[in-house]
């Protein structure tokens, strides 16, 4: 028999093959993360810089998600009556049955309108006490988003603050920045349970220590400590700009 033509006839049947083996994903409905936004309502709403922040990044970070959830850094987050209900990107199987891309981006397109202005509300949060709970904000969202897990898909948060968390256990302000002590820290925060469970998300917070109060001779030091406390809950990667 002609091997050549034996060859032909086996190539269709391969690529049949590939196609059953290969899972097929449609353009505009790819999964996509399962994300959180924490806004800073304290001293670091104040300049424009830090809203134009949230208006230029968020937007583009949004659409790499399938769901968003909301919290706000006040004097005590987690308590806190500033709240938005997150918002659920990705369209669900009843709004989309036939997964159609294009039933989908119109979904998406939609549902992604009502993210910006939900954080943008948080920066106006009313007073709650003196200073800032950062580590209870990002507790709150942790929270939230835990409920969300799905293994398959990545898990991102955005964080919109300088991160002088002044609150509870926790007063950057007046923190021990050797080595040693802020190893010491972060094992006390981690075995308080006052560290969230950031375990397979990637961080990326904006604004870090905008308003530099301390000496500079502390802004590595601090910087130091934020990503030793993040690796130290479970962070993939930290981003602090």
């Amino acid at each position: 028999m002609d091997r050549s033509r034996t060859a032909r006839r086996r190539l269709p049947a391969l690529a049949a093959l590939v196609l059953v083996a290969t899972p097929l994903t449609a353009c505009g409905t790819e999964s996509k993360a399962i994300c959180g936004v924490i806004v800073d309502s304290t001293s670091y709403a104040d300049p424009a810089t830090s809203r134009n922040d949230v208006t230029s990044k968020l937007p583009s970070f949004a659409q790499e998600c399938d769901w968003i959830g909301f919290a706000a850094v006040t004097g005590s987050s987690e308590s806190s009556a500033c709240r938005q209900d997150p918002v659920p990107i990705a369209a669900t199987r009843a709004e989309n049955p036939n997964e159609n891309p294009v039933v989908e981006e119109r979904v998406r397109e939609h549902r992604i309108t009502e993210v910006l202005p939900r954080a943008v509300q948080l920066f106006d949060c009313p007073g709650e006490g003196e200073g800032s709970d950062v580590l209870g904000a990002l507790r709150y969202l942790v929270k939230q988003l835990s409920a969300q897990r799905q293994p398959d898909k990545a898990h991102r948060i955005i964080v919109f603050s300088d991160l002088i968390n002044n609150r509870g256990d926790l007063n950057i302000n007046r923190l021990d920045l050797n080595e040693d002590a802020r190893r010491q820290k972060v094992k006390e925060l981690r075995e308080a349970r006052l560290l969230p469970d950031l375990t397979g998300y990637a961080v990326v917070v904006h604004g870090f220590l905008r308003e530099k109060t301390s000496s500079p001779d502390r802004f590595p030091l601090l910087e130091g400590f934020w990503r030793e406390a993040f690796e130290a809950a479970g962070a993939t990667t930290v981003d602090l700009l």
